[in-house]
C-alpha cells in the first residue's frame, strides 16, 4: 500500500468512498451524497489552508483517503486539527485503516494512543437514531509560538 498526497485526478474515487460513508454509515452526519463540485471545493479549501489530503493506493487504485482541517476557527485552537479517514468498503478490515464503522474508527484511533477527551450524548441523529459525539485527542508535541502565554 502506498500513501501519497491526493491530486485533483483522485477526486472521483474520493467522492465515491465519501458517498458510501455518507449514505451507509454514521461516520458522516449528513443525509445525502455529495457531488463532484462540492468535493472539488472541499479539496481546494484544504489546499488553500495548507492542510494535506492523503490517499492510500493498492495496485494503483485509491482505496481510501484522509484529510485534516481546523478544529475550530478561533486563534486559541491554532495548534489543533481534526482528522477524517475513509476507506473503500471492499478494503475494510484489510489494514488500510481498519475502519468500517464508528466503533472501528474509535478502535483505530485508540490503537494510535488517542484518548477519549469528551462525549456529548445523543447530540446528532441519523438513520432514525440518536448518536453520541465522541472527541478523541492526542498531543503530538509541546511547541508554542513566541509570545504565546502557556501556563499549567
Amino acid at each position: 500500500m502506498l500513501v501519497r498526497d491526493a491530486i485533483p485526478g483522485d477526486l472521483l474515487r474520493i467522492l465515491s468512498i465519501y458517498n458510501h460513508a455518507a449514505t451507509n454509515t454514521t461516520a458522516v452526519w449528513t443525509d445525502g451524497a455529495s457531488d463532484i463540485v462540492e468535493r472539488r471545493s472541499w479539496f481546494d479549501a484544504r489546499s488553500r489552508s495548507g492542510f494535506p489530503v492523503l490517499v492510500a493506493e493498492a495496485s494503483r487504485e485509491v482505496i481510501g483517503f484522509a484529510s485534516f482541517t481546523d478544529f475550530r476557527p478561533w486563534p486559541g485552537y491554532r495548534y489543533t486539527v481534526e482528522n477524517s479517514i475513509y476507506v473503500d468498503p471492499s478494503f475494510h478490515r484489510r489494514g488500510a485503516a481498519r475502519e468500517a464503522s464508528n466503533e472501528a474508527s474509535l478502535a483505530l484511533h485508540r490503537g494510535e494512543d488517542f484518548m477519549e477527551s469528551g462525549r456529548i450524548p445523543e447530540i446528532g441523529c441519523k438513520f432514525g437514531r440518536w448518536l453520541d459525539l465522541i472527541f478523541l485527542s492526542k498531543k503530538l508535541d509541546n511547541r508554542v509560538e513566541p509570545g504565546d502565554a502557556i501556563s499549567k
